[in-house]
């Protein structure tokens, strides 16, 4: 494990014994928890597809936490129950850009997916971007005891392509931060979802999954980078490891997205389609999206 994994490790420890030992209904005490009007302000105006206020400037990760868990109550009325898990800023590049030292965690809805191939209407949010990803499906519980990534492919059913489509939402000038992009519940619009990839060897999907290379061509089928799977915490299933000690307790079904290989890209510039080639995975799979203008 390196200096830096191990430092998000024992920073997930304590921000998980935080969550457990405050509970829910104790951080909804907090000041910084955002109030139920603030929360049903920014759901009209994310629906809407209208540039609005961060949540949970100035409070703490556990209150971004809470305000995120009141903001899905709104969201899966209109984007369906939540069916899983995202990491987010678990690259570099996307650390970097939002000036975070260890990645965040947010929620996916059922609604939310769509399938390979999808023509997506632009913009699908206020802050429309595109990122390079990948989702593992949980196969039963006992993932929350892994603690290698070979432990946590023991315990995962299929590997899936995935585009995801987020929307960072604020409006210009408004802070983007850790604690507002958990709050927020880190941005999940779309996603595109690509053919499982059943897993029948636990060791062999670990290996392929860290030598793999990510290939993102846009829609006139220029690379536009290849990224290894280790860009992700070094490791993909690494997702999965910070999720559980950041608190999140996997159950069988869940589906995870580990998180962008490589920078967010705005859609502009794919030239009207992204596909990205998973070289080194089984089959070499793929995924691709088609965008459109809107009505």
């Amino acid at each position: 494990m390196t200096q830096q994994h191990g430092a998000w490790r024992r920073n997930g420890v304590i921000f998980a014994l935080l969550v457990t030992t405050l509970g829910l209904a104790a951080a909804e005490s907090h000041a910084g928890c955002e109030s139920k009007e603030a929360v049903a302000r920014f759901a009209r105006d994310y629906l809407a597809k209208q540039p609005t206020e961060a949540l949970g400037a100035g409070g703490s990760l556990v209150d971004a936490l809470c305000t995120q868990a009141r903001l899905a109550e709104v969201l899966a009325e209109a984007m369906g129950p939540v069916i899983g898990y995202k990491a987010g800023l678990t690259s570099a590049p996307a650390q970097a850009r939002f000036g975070a030292s260890e990645p965040v965690r947010g929620l996916l809805y059922r609604d939310m997916m769509l399938m390979d191939g999808a023509t997506v209407e632009l913009p699908w949010g206020a802050v429309p971007m595109v990122e390079a990803d990948l989702i593992l499906e949980i196969g039963d519980s006992a993932v929350n005891a892994a603690t290698t990534p070979l432990e946590v492919m023991r315990h995962v059913r299929a590997v899936y392509p995935f585009i995801e489509l987020p929307d960072l939402a604020l409006a210009e000038g408004q802070p983007m931060t850790p604690e507002t992009i958990t709050a927020m519940g880190v941005g999940a619009r779309l996603g595109i979802l690509g053919a499982a990839i059943e897993v029948r060897d636990a060791e062999a999907m670990t290996s392929s999954l860290a030598e793999m290379q990510v290939e993102i061509r846009d829609g006139a089928g220029e690379v536009r980078d290849s990224i290894p799977g280790s860009a992700v915490l070094g490791h993909p299933a690494e997702s999965i490891l910070w999720l559980h000690e950041a608190g999140v307790t996997f159950k069988a079904g869940d589906l995870v997205s580990v998180g962008s290989f490589g920078a967010l890209m705005p859609p502009a510039s794919l030239k009207g389609a992204l596909r990205l080639r998973y070289a080194g995975l089984p089959g070499d799979p793929e995924v691709a999206v088609l965008f459109g203008p809107g009505s």
